[in-house]
């Protein structure tokens, strides 16, 4: 029951030991880890070509990479690509806001040009008291019409925007939308993708 083993038996196990001891091991793989697999190597030697040994190579690529970042967002703006537009423009509840502003008149987008007229008829109403009483008219009404048209614009959007995307974050939208209401159309960025009446 106890008995020694006999050297023959002894003989296989040894000879599985002295086998294993020969084969050679993978030189990449640190002892006592598995062997990564391959395309984990690949990504690794990868990353270890396009990490630049010095700083001044590191801040050049750095460079070339945020300005083809910037000439990408620009062409975005101008073309409406979702891809590549600024963080704040995308997403489809910021493009409905977009196209909501776009598809109608706002009384806001045309508060610079009458500004303009105001402010020429204060100057000239330095010397002319009634110019200057119509211009402080002007400004009064302007201000007043933006802030109805605004409201307006305002209450419709939300209830657009809730029936639309009611499981969607709205957080900033109608702000965003009444911040484009005050720029005038042809200077919107990114550009208008719907025409004038046209429901978005």
């Amino acid at each position: 029951m106890f008995r020694s083993r006999s050297k023959d038996e002894k003989a296989p196990t040894e000879k599985v030991t002295a086998d294993l001891s020969k084969q050679p091991r993978d030189p990449e793989a640190p002892k006592g880890r598995p062997t990564p697999k391959r395309s984990e190597a690949q990504s690794q030697r990868r990353r270890a070509q396009t990490v630049p040994l010095d700083r001044k190579e590191a801040a050049k690529r750095a460079r070339e990479a945020r300005r083809t970042d910037l000439a990408r967002q620009r062409e975005a703006l101008n073309s409406g690509d979702e891809r590549y537009l600024p963080a704040r423009d995308k997403g489809p509840v910021r493009r409905f806001v977009r196209d909501f502003v776009d598809s109608r008149f706002a009384i806001a987008e045309f508060f610079l040009p009458m500004a303009v007229v105001i402010l020429v008829l204060s100057l000239f109403g330095n010397a002319n008291r009634s110019l200057q009483n119509i211009s402080l008219l002007l400004w009064l009404g302007v201000i007043i019409m933006i802030v109805i048209d605004s409201i307006g614009i305002w209450i419709r959007l939300r209830k657009q925007l809730n029936a639309r995307f009611p499981n969607e974050s709205k957080r900033g939208a109608i702000a965003y939308g009444l911040m484009r209401t005050l720029q005038m159309r042809r200077l919107r960025l990114p550009k208008p993708q719907v025409k004038r009446g046209e429901r978005p």
